[in-house]
């Protein structure tokens, strides 16, 4: 359009030409066809190529699949029967193919109306590497509020889990009537006849919080879009990738601040469905939540233990030391595999891994620096002091008699 808006204030494709910043050809092109359609420009329309000859043949994938081939797969099928198509016109015939297989046989739900005080779900995303380690991200969220918990966790053991249910819902404030979740082994143990067989430890977990777990269909991720959706934006923005620029963690300690720091920024915001902001909505929906019991479940945690004066515990007459904020407090040690696991239980804000080690023998203590504070500088210098006047006498001689 500026090319002709050029070419009618001028009256020459050259003068036209040195407006537009284009060559004189283009202005001759682009006036001729506009002349030639009437006083309009015509739509240039590039055909595309069609997989006519083989949609019969995407419409049986698409039905034998019940909808989930992927458009790639289908692609290359096709290309090994001779289809000279692009990929994209592929995807584009395999959609169409899946949208008319949904209207006939698709899934139809109708929206949750969640109430409050109700409903929690929780679920689990592959968190990043630490050392060499893989890590597990525990991701809670409570229905009618939408308030999301994120903690960061060393592994799925029932211990673990458990810690992370007593944290994520001292930070709800209180607990709901059910909590949504998947059949993990610390879950379900089995299923006879298509229903769940509890894990005696959950379902004694459960009594103590006063709620009832419950599981989802195995491989039906749409019961629990809810914490679906939290794992998935929080391994967007937690686990390092090359699109979110994130650097690797240093250690474990630095995940989980980013885990909290996460957590109170979802919550922070207005959600797109409720217009509000989740942290908002929680203080209302508290007071519909359970109390909590004053201290957490800790028939999984192991054998009780006393920090001493030194910062450290005995397992099996091995010593092990634990962080020296901890000093005269109870934790709770437990044996994973070759490690020792130790957490702390009576924190206000929920059972919390503190230590491991491997696992050690008698007379060859596992001592980790990072559990005690740094020695102040010149703590290990010693100053002589003169108690006489021969001592003094001496020391005046200058430094060399005080560093002799």
């Amino acid at each position: 359009m500026e090319i002709l808006e050029a070419f009618d204030a001028t009256g020459s494709l050259r003068a036209a030409a040195e407006l537009a910043g284009c060559d004189h050809k283009t202005v001759g092109h682009w006036v001729r066809a506009r002349d030639a359609a009437g006083g309009g420009l015509p739509v240039p329309v590039r055909p595309r190529p069609r997989v006519d000859a083989f949609a019969e043949k995407a419409e049986e994938w698409v039905r034998r699949s019940r909808g989930r081939i992927r458009a790639d797969v289908a692609h290359r099928k096709l290309v090994a029967m001779g289809y000279e198509g692009s990929e994209r016109t592929t995807r584009r015939a395999v959609a169409e193919a899946k949208r008319r297989w949904r209207a006939g046989h698709g899934r139809r739900t109708r929206p949750w109306i969640t109430e409050p005080g109700l409903w929690m779900q929780w679920d689990y995303g592959t968190g990043p590497e630490i050392d060499g380690r893989a890590t597990t991200l525990f991701c809670a969220w409570l229905a009618w509020s939408r308030f999301r918990v994120v903690i960061a966790l060393r592994d799925k053991t029932l211990a673990s889990v458990v810690m992370a249910f007593d944290r994520a819902l001292r930070a709800f404030g209180g607990a709901p009537s059910y909590a949504l979740t998947d059949n993990e082994k610390t879950v379900s143990v089995d299923h006879v006849a298509g229903i769940a067989v509890r894990n005696p430890q959950i379902v004694a977990v459960a009594r103590h919080y006063g709620l009832s777990i419950e599981t989802c269909v195995p491989a039906d991720p749409q019961s629990k879009g809810g914490s679906e959706a939290t794992v998935r934006i929080a391994k967007a923005d937690l686990v390092p990738t090359d699109h979110n620029l994130r650097a690797s963690y240093a250690s474990f300690a630095e995940l989980e601040q980013a885990c909290a720091e996460f957590s109170d920024r979802v919550n922070a915001r207005e959600h797109r469905v409720t217009r509000r902001a989740p942290a908002v909505m929680l203080a209302e929906e508290r007071a519909r939540l359970h109390p909590l019991p004053a201290v957490a479940h800790t028939i999984c945690f192991g054998q009780t233990r006393r920090v001493s004066w030194q910062s450290t515990i005995s397992v099996g007459g091995a010593i092990y030391s634990v962080p020296s904020a901890l000093r005269d407090e109870r934790v709770w040690a437990r044996i994973d595999g070759s490690e020792l696991v130790v957490v702390h239980a009576d924190a206000p804000d929920g059972p919390r891994e503190v230590a491991r080690h491997a696992l050690t023998t008698p007379g060859q203590p596992s001592i980790q620096d990072e559990h005690y504070p740094p020695r102040p500088a010149g703590a290990l210098e010693r100053k002589p002091r003169a108690r006489s006047a021969e001592e003094r006498a001496f020391l005046r001689i200058g430094p060399g008699a005080e560093a002799g």
